[in-house]
């Protein structure tokens, strides 16, 4: 890549902390050749997506860019007034983000929000920005392209936003790409399909891209060079081949040591008790008069962890708004601890609520940004174990509470401040986040750590069963096998059980004890976790397991070449 021009340089960036100062990323270099693919490796809170929007000159809340220079095409964009900087966003370069359900606008169509950056820059006029796009919505594999931009958010599946979120990004033609996890969120059946797209689409326009993961299988299919950060600053950078096969860095050996373990641990059996404490039994369920869950059973034991995998739109994530009430089931039963209990969550007691909690897949969704932590996690403890304002809080606690959060708060009147703080404070313990987070909001945590917040707010209930949809999808290697560990370790000692909704293969192997396969709101396989995938297969299932990246640079390209001549034979 020596040979091409430089497309990108940011030199010596610096990025601070609004409040207190505090250094997010230190003295770290980026160099990006034209049509080079660049991979940013590193834990959660390591700097990647703050260096990939600093790329754009821009700095998300509670952070600004304190020094260092950011230069397209030699041009420093920093030193750009706000038009200017404009005019460059979206037309140079532009941003792929980790959560397309949070980065469409719901009140717009695909269509009006893919053709408003051709529109704004003044590139395209209406008939050639739509024609423009439905020429992206065919290249990416989006069903029916002609009239897919009619669609709102919500009427497409995850895999279908992230890829609507490409030809948005590529709306403008751009030269360089910021893909922020752009593959996090889907099933492996649906990431396989979005990298091969990805990669082509690089290939194809020549664009350069900073490809932002904690995910090294991932990143080897794309990248050409893979830089290593931590802690905000840069700890190692080299190709992919020279970092996966020989990193020269300790930090870097374990995240390559972690992935390649994948499948070294398997869930411990004998927490398991032989008492049921959820069934479902014959279970339907639609949205209006589409159905999306037919006929399924499903049993929970107590200490038990059951994993349902399948692709983007399967019925996964429905199952657990069935199972927590969120969507009332439209035939079968639902058991808990040998009860039948109410579809509907309204028709549940305190109690029954309290015994079972979901910790969502999208923490960013999930999360209200105006309540810090201590009210986040702290009001299901108030909710659930308070005193009901039978004992009135006394000025010295009201006075601690407020130095605490910052402002007066009545969200814990009837429990002591204190008691709140310190069973607070136990539950981020729990989750491995430090105490001084407790007067933060969520815009000022990383994506790992909100998911880490949603993990204790669901704990602070102390409920029996707990649904964990894509627990670990936002994390990077390290901190999702601490989350893991920490989950089996709750499991152990407080008897939890776990309905497991997940893509992640790897954290099926780890974690659960028996698996479900689900296909178009069916399971075609249900079985301990060695049966379903040491074989024989279901074909869907094997689909699954092959569709997995393997830490090897050349895994794409020998996938697509599987695929040619299976085409070739065909034909």
């Amino acid at each position: 890549m020596t040979d091409k021009k430089i497309i990108l340089q940011i030199k010596g960036l610096r990025l601070q902390a609004v409040r207190g100062g505090a250094v997010i990323v230190d003295n770290v270099s980026v160099t990006l050749h034209a049509g080079e693919v660049l991979g940013l490796i590193g834990e959660s809170g390591a700097g990647k997506s703050s260096i990939g929007l600093s790329a754009m000159s821009y700095a998300r809340a509670g952070v600004h860019i304190a020094g260092g220079a950011i230069e397209i095409d030699g041009v420093d964009i920093r030193k750009l007034d706000a038009a200017g900087r404009r005019d460059v966003r979206g037309r140079r370069i532009a941003y792929v983000a980790q959560s397309a359900t949070a980065a469409f606008n719901p009140a717009h169509s695909i269509m009006d929000q893919v053709c408003e950056a051709p529109l704004v820059h003044g590139l395209m006029k209406r008939p050639e920005a739509e024609a423009w796009a439905r020429h992206l919505f065919k290249s990416l594999d989006l069903p029916e392209p002609d009239t897919f931009g009619a669609r709102y958010p919500h009427q497409a599946s995850g895999g279908q936003l992230q890829r609507a979120m490409a030809a948005m990004a590529m709306s403008c033609r751009p030269d360089i790409l910021v893909l922020d996890e752009p593959t996090t969120a889907l099933d492996v059946t649906t990431q396989i399909e979005v990298l091969i797209l990805l990669k082509s689409l690089i290939r194809e326009y020549g664009t350069a891209a900073l490809y932002i993961t904690h995910d090294l299988a991932v990143v080897a299919q794309v990248a050409d060079r893979i830089k290593v950060l931590r802690h905000g600053k840069e700890v190692e950078e080299g190709t992919v081949d020279g970092v996966l096969q020989a990193p020269t860095q300790d930090y870097s050996a374990r995240l390559v040591a972690v992935r390649g373990a994948a499948h070294s641990e398997r869930a411990v059996q004998s927490t398991v008790k032989p008492d049921t404490i959820l069934k479902l039994e014959h279970i339907d369920a639609a949205y209006g008069t589409f159905k999306v869950v037919n006929d399924v059973s499903l049993d929970v034991r107590r200490g038990e962890t059951v994993a349902v995998v399948g692709e983007s739109g399967s019925g996964k994530s429905t199952l657990a708004r069935i199972i927590t009430g969120l969507l009332p089931a439209v035939a079968g039963t639902i058991l808990f601890k040998g009860k039948e209990l109410p579809r509907s969550l309204g028709e549940r007691s305190k109690d029954l609520k309290r015994m079972i909690q979901l910790v969502y897949q999208i923490p960013d969704v999930a999360l209200n940004p105006r309540q810090t932590l201590l009210e986040t996690i702290g009001r299901p403890v108030s909710f659930y174990f308070g005193l009901g304002g039978s004992q009135s809080i006394t000025p010295g606690e009201h006075q601690t509470l407020q130095e605490t959060i910052g402002r007066p708060s009545s969200l814990y009147f009837g429990m002591g401040a204190a008691e709140v703080n310190k069973r607070t404070r136990e539950l981020l313990d729990l989750v491995e986040l430090p105490q001084n987070f407790l007067t933060r909001y969520p815009t000022e945590l990383s994506g790992g750590q909100k998911q880490r917040v949603c993990i204790a707010r669901a704990l602070a209930a102390n409920p029996d069963l707990i649904i964990l949809d894509e627990p670990t999808s936002s994390l990077d290697p390290l901190v999702a096998e601490e989350v893991l560990k920490l989950l089996r370790r709750l499991q152990a000692e407080l008897g939890l059980s776990y309905v497991l909704i997940t893509h992640d293969l790897d954290v099926v192997h780890r974690i659960a004890h028996r698996t479900a396969v689900m296909l178009r709101g069916s399971f075609v396989a249900f079985d301990t976790t060695e049966r379903i995938f040491e074989g024989p297969f279901h074909p869907y299932t094997e689909k699954l397991v092959t569709a997995v990246p393997v830490m090897r640079s050349d895994w794409l390209d020998g996938v697509l070449a599987k695929r040619a001549a299976a085409v070739a034979t065909a034909a």
